[in-house]
């Protein structure tokens, strides 16, 4: 894609802009706003059936997409479901994403589930990541403010693996526990990754499992009739529906 990005290099919201002909694939739900001109496609986004279900299941994104094209010159605006940045990334080559991280992207970049083994419990997203590869631009997406740190070679920097965005694939990383039991219980902190360059990692200042462990213990809650718990929003239920959220 050749286009102008009107906003400064990590935005709450992207404009893109399309020449005629011109394709851009984002997440279902992630599009604000388009110009006169554009049409839009729903389908499950290149694959197999079997890829985009592990896409979906494991890696935790949508299983369809929608690719946007221009019909005529235009633009089209995303923005992510949460409160933070979008980064524009040029990638050529193969970066990692934590799920939920993906927004956006050049229809030529390839996006897959990738099985991490017993390393990748970032945020609580288990043992699978999302792998971008191929050449063109990639969108991504985080809660907060995202901060870039490029790493030289054989430099180490350690990250709380809550706030991590993404990371190249040159960077070599190993998930472990803060000190001992005791810290790893009681710290706040839980499990970090140790990462080594060279290779560049995004992180995000927020974290979404410190703002729901912050959350769920202020909700106003009620006994439901079978002995569980329904969190309660306003006039409703916490969960749509009115049926609230039961633990």
């Amino acid at each position: 894609m050749d286009h102008e990005i009107r906003n400064r290099p990590s935005f709450a919201a992207v404009e893109i802009d399309l020449s005629q002909g011109e394709s851009v694939m984002a997440e279902a739900g992630s599009m604000v706003s388009h110009s006169d001109g554009i049409s839009i496609r729903t389908d499950r986004g290149g694959g197999g059936l079997m890829k985009n279900l592990k896409r979906s299941i494991l890696g935790g994104e949508s299983f369809f997409r929608n690719t946007f094209t221009a019909d005529a010159p235009g633009s089209v605006t995303f923005a992510p479901p949460l409160p933070g940045d979008v980064v524009q990334y040029d990638l050529d080559g193969t970066v990692y994403l934590q799920s939920g991280s993906y927004l956006a992207a050049s229809p030529e970049i390839d996006v897959d589930a990738k099985f991490g083994g017993g390393r990748t419990f970032f945020g609580g997203e288990g043992l699978f990541l999302l792998k971008c590869s191929g050449l063109g631009e990639l969108f991504m997406s985080s809660y907060g403010a995202v901060e870039r740190k490029a790493l030289r070679d054989g430099e180490g920097f350690t990250v709380d693996t809550g706030h991590i965005v993404a990371f190249e694939e040159s960077v070599n990383w190993n998930v472990r526990k803060v000190g001992g039991l005791k810290s790893t219980l009681f710290s706040g902190e839980g499990l970090v990754c140790d990462m080594e360059g060279p290779g560049t990692v995004w992180l995000q200042t927020r974290s979404q499992d410190a703002f729901l462990s912050w959350l769920v213990p202020h909700l106003p809650t009620r006994e439901t009739s079978d002995g569980g718990i329904s969190f309660e929003m306003g006039g409703g239920d916490f969960g749509g529906g009115g049926r609230g959220g039961n633990i």
